[in-house]
This record gives structure tokens, C-alpha cells and sequence, in this order.
């Protein structure tokens, strides 16, 4: 049970959030306390969702908070017939490394009914896929890196071609140069300026054998299978040059890269975080043994989204990067092989099951609380589509037994819900929370962290947001 100690009112004024007040585990979100001296703000320090209509002065706090749908629920998916080993996404559409299937264009403007555009019959079987304006670049094995023009989405066409001395596996693309992972042949620097016309501009023989490559900056993140996470100063693309690396504790098959850290798929290894803030000195700083065999990854906002082979997706917070901790996925998945994050939806490539869409990780939040004229509370609630959650409330937090009582069961759908308590217009104060069924919501994940909003009252006693 976590306790919270605020005091917004000042010159004396008595409060009532002057006083501990328990909040239950099983609910989610910040304790927030109204008083009706004048407005204020609030930092959170609590991590139980909890939100307080009283009369006067209205304040509302907002957060969000994780592994509200921890199935990561199928929104819809599409078999082209070949092997889907990479995604990515622009726009409306998925492109899909197919495997001998080659390139497939998935129009996914209705996740829903996701339906094929039209595709590329590669060369040879395709392993991955970068997107760059109207030009989608396939690592096409033995065939090196092909560019397609995919302006007509519905025609694609190659337009150009570099033949590696290697097996194309991973490509990444950076302003006028892709960067393919060759596997035994290491980097390969391509510039791609003119896409009819790629040209091979420089590379570096990694130790180990490239599998994936990421780009950030003037460095290159090499996933070089036995020997590790490899770290290479392209900032001279004739003369690449490693600077650093890491040993892995398996086979490192997969990496993205945010901010500081560079995020593994290794392997039977599961997740490793490693802080490249320092490129000549990576230093291991958390990770996290999945379940599967983690092959690749994609990694947004506090979320890295693992595609761990027979064990599907699973989602791994890495908020604090030393504590890496799962917080959901989707098992029913029969191979995850790579992912990638767009439009609120994550995209897994399956192998035979092709591209998979699953509802995205997202929070719940209390997006707004006014008290209107005639003294009716009216909310705003967002969160997962198809996730159904429960709202309580009660009118004393202090009470035995608690005061706490179901109010709504409600499913999310793709907006706010907009949900109105008549009930609080006879009452001096009204406490909101919500809840999913089964699960206490990870409600320590956001403990460490700051939010402050306040309201500020009108005549009619009505709040407005102010950030």
C-alpha cells in the first residue's frame, strides 16, 4: 500500500491534502487532491490513478501508465505466401521483407483488413527492409541491396541494384547512404544518392558475422552475431572505423538504438541494454531473459518490442534501463522474427504467418475532470482500444470499509470516452480511479518520475487544462 502526503493550500487554510492517505494496489494511477483556496500545482509522487472532483476549484492529474493490454491484442494480418522476416512502415503501408515471396506492399490503412497493394518479385530471398521517401531498400541475401521505387505503391519497381561481396541480411538507410550488414563480409557503406545508380563507397570487416545494422549519428551499431555489438565511426564513409564494442551473452541478431543506449536481440540471451553514451567504451547497464529466442527488436519511447521467436512478442520495459522488466506481449504468434512500431500499431513479421498487426502499447489516462453548473462531473478517459477497464468511485477516502464502489465497466475504442456523474452535484467531493480485471498495472514503474498540471477556476466552476 503506497501512501501520499500533499499540501496545496497555504496561509493556513485547512486541507484535507494535508493528511496521509492510503491508496489501494489494485488501482492505477496518481493520487490528486482538490481544494478551493486558489489554484496550484502538484507533482506526482504516487503511482495509483486517482482522480478527485470537489466543490470550488477543480485539479486533475494525468500520467500514463503500462501493460494495460498485456495480450497485445491481434488487430488483423496478412499471408502474401512467402517467409516474412522484416517490416517497416510509411504511411498507409507495410512493406514486408517476404522471404522468396520477395517484396510485398501491405495497404494497412484499415489495420483491421489489412489488404496487399502490390509486391516485387526479388531476386533472391528477402531478409530485410528500409523505407526513405518514395524508395524502399531490400536486403535481398545473396543478391546484395536492391532499391525499389514505390511512388505507385501498386507497381513496384527496381531501380537499382549493388552487389555485395557478402549475404545482405540487415540494412539501415541515413541520408544518402544505406548501411547493409553482410554477414561474413561485415559493413558495407553504400551510397545511394542516385538510387538508379547505388555504389559502393567503403566498409569494415567486422570479427564476427553482421546480421543487423543501426544508425545514429555518425555511428553504426553492427549486430555481429558471436562477437557482439560492434560500434563503427562511419562519419567518413569511405573509411569506416570501429571504435568500440561489446561482448553479448549470446548471439546478438538483432539492434536498435535510442538516445544513449543501444538496445540487443540476443538470441537465446534474450535483451541486452547497453549505454553507448561513451561509443569507444559500451558498457552493459540491464537486460532481460526472455522467454523465446530473440531475433529482432524495435525499440519506442520507454518499450523495447522484441520479437523472440516461438515465444512471439514480448514487450520489456526499459524506463530504467538497469531494470528491464516485461510488461506484455503476444505468445499466440508462431515466430517473431522482426518488428517495427507505426500508427499506434506494432508490426510483427511472423515468418509463415506474414505480417501481423497487434494493438499497440498504450496508456490509460485521465484526460480531463470539470464540475459544469449544475454541479454534474463530467470526465474524459483515454485508453487501448478494446481493452474493457472498471471505474470506481467514492466519496471518502478515509472511511471503513473503503467507499469504493464500481461504477462503470466501459471498453475503450479508438477516442476518449466522455462519461458524465450526475450524482456528484450532492456530494462535497468525488474520487475517481480505474482498474483492469486481473492485473495491479505495474504501479511502481512510474514512481521515479515528475508530472505536474493544475486547473484553474472560472465563474462556472468549470477546469481547464494548463500544462
Amino acid at each position: 500500500m503506497k501512501t501520499h502526503r500533499s499540501n496545496l493550500c497555504s496561509g493556513g487554510v485547512p486541507c484535507a491534502c494535508s493528511r496521509r492517505v492510503p491508496l489501494d494496489a489494485g488501482a492505477c494511477g496518481i493520487f490528486v487532491q482538490i481544494c478551493a483556496s486558489r489554484p496550484s500545482t502538484l507533482r506526482q509522487r504516487s503511482s495509483s490513478f486517482l482522480a478527485v472532483a470537489t466543490l470550488g476549484l477543480s485539479l486533475l492529474f494525468s500520467t500514463s501508465l503500462p501493460a494495460l493490454d498485456p495480450d497485445f491484442r491481434r488487430v488483423g494480418g496478412y499471408v502474401a505466401g512467402g517467409a516474412a522476416f522484416g517490416v517497416t512502415v510509411s504511411g498507409n503501408f507495410a512493406f514486408v521483407a517476404d522471404g522468396s515471396a520477395g517484396l510485398q506492399v501491405i495497404d494497412v490503412s484499415n489495420p483491421a483488413n489489412p489488404q496487399r497493394a502490390g509486391g516485387y518479385a526479388t531476386s533472391g530471398p528477402a531478409f530485410a527492409v528500409a523505407v526513405s521517401g518514395n524508395y524502399v531498400y531490400v536486403a535481398d541475401y545473396d543478391a546484395g541491396l536492391l532499391v525499389i521505387d514505390v511512388s505507385n505503391p501498386a507497381n513496384p519497381q527496381q531501380v537499382g541494384r549493388y552487389d555485395t561481396s557478402g549475404i545482405a541480411l540487415g540494412v539501415a538507410v541515413s541520408g544518402n547512404f544505406a548501411y547493409v550488414a553482410d554477414y561474413e563480409a561485415g559493413l558495407q557503406v553504400i551510397n545511394v544518392s542516385n538510387p538508379a545508380n547505388p555504389q559502393g563507397v567503403g566498409s569494415y570487416d567486422t570479427s564476427g558475422r553482421a546480421q543487423d545494422v543501426a544508425v545514429s549519428g555518425n555511428y553504426a551499431y553492427v549486430a555481429d552475431e558471436g562477437a557482439g555489438l560492434q560500434v563503427i565511426d562511419v562519419s567518413n564513409p569511405a573509411n569506416p572505423q570501429r571504435v568500440g564494442g561489446h561482448a553479448t551473452s549470446g548471439l546478438a541478431l538483432g539492434v536498435a538504438v535510442s538516445g544513449n543506449f543501444a538496445y540487443v536481440a540476443q538470441h537465446y540471451g534474450g535483451l541486452r541494454v547497453i549505454d553507448v553514451s561513451n561509443p569507444a567504451n559500451p558498457q552493459r547497464v540491464g537486460g532481460y531473459d526472455t522467454s523465446g529466442s530473440a531475433y529482432g527488436l524495435a525499440v519506442s519511447g520507454n518499450y523495447a518490442f522484441v520479437a523472440d521467436a516461438s515465444a512471439g512478442l514480448q514487450v520489456i520495459d526499459v524506463s530504467n534501463p538497469a531494470n528491464p522488466r516485461q510488461v506484455g506481449g503476444n505468445t499466440a504468434i508462431d515466430v517473431g522474427v522482426g518488428v517495427t512500431v507505426a500508427n499506434g500499431k506494432v508490426f510483427v513479421a511472423a515468418g509463415g504467418q506474414g505480417v501481423v498487426i497487434l494493438h499497440s502499447y498504450q496508456s490509460i489516462r485521465f484526460e480531463q475532470i470539470t464540475r459544469q453548473k449544475n454541479g454534474t462531473i463530467a470526465l474524459r478517459i483515454a485508453g487501448p482500444p478494446a481493452v474493457p477497464v472498471r471505474i470506481q468511485r467514492a466519496f471518502n477516502l478515509h472511511s471503513s470499509p473503503s467507499s469504493w464502489t464500481d461504477w462503470q465497466l466501459v471498453t475503450f475504442g479508438q477516442g476518449a470516452l466522455d462519461l458524465s456523474d450526475p450524482d456528484g452535484a450532492s456530494l462535497p467531493a468525488r474520487f475517481y480511479r480505474v482498474s483492469v480485471a486481473g492485473y495491479l498495472l505495474f504501479a511502481d514503474s512510474i514512481s521515479s518520475q515528475n508530472f505536474g498540471f493544475s486547473w484553474s477556476a472560472s465563474s462556472s466552476r468549470t477546469g481547464k487544462l494548463e500544462r
